[in-house]
């Protein structure tokens, strides 16, 4: 495994690990590497000295990595429900609504809603603050 410093075309900063050099290579030639904080896919790798595991007894074992997704996921699962609790839900006008915020048109408060990449470079150009919600797998136990 190679750990990578990443940053992307605005100069948000990440990292990344994949399985060998070639499948950062391949990953990012098929656009499937991603800003986890803008979504943008102009990513380019920071100058680093990578991090490189080599043998076995330095990888986490199965049961590790499984508790390491699983409390990321719960993490994920609580940003989730407190934005969906705490903030108002604007639907499709998020960026709209955002600017006016922004701007003072509209009275402060916490928000969430939907946006196209083109909206939020523009309103991440304008200086309007706004991040992703973390994206979450199906409830197994709300399918049919």
């Amino acid at each position: 495994m190679i750990r990578y410093a990443l940053s992307c075309d605005h100069d948000h900063g990440f990292e990344a690990w994949f399985a060998s050099s070639a499948d950062y290579d391949d990953q990012a030639a098929r656009g499937l590497v991603e800003c986890p904080f803008c979504n943008s896919t102009a990513v380019r790798k920071q100058v680093m000295a990578p991090a490189v595991s080599g043998t076995k007894k330095d990888a986490p074992s199965p049961d590790t990595a499984k508790q390491m997704q699983a409390m990321m996921m719960q993490a994920a699962r609580e940003v989730r429900d407190h934005v969906e609790q705490n903030f108002d839900y604007v639907g499709d006008a998020f960026a709209r609504e955002a600017r006016d915020i922004h701007e003072g048109r509209s009275e402060k408060r916490e928000i969430y809603g939907e946006a196209t990449p083109a909206e939020v470079k523009k309103l991440k150009d304008d200086g309007v603050p706004c991040a992703p919600l973390p994206s979450l797998p199906p409830d197994p136990k709300k399918a049919n």
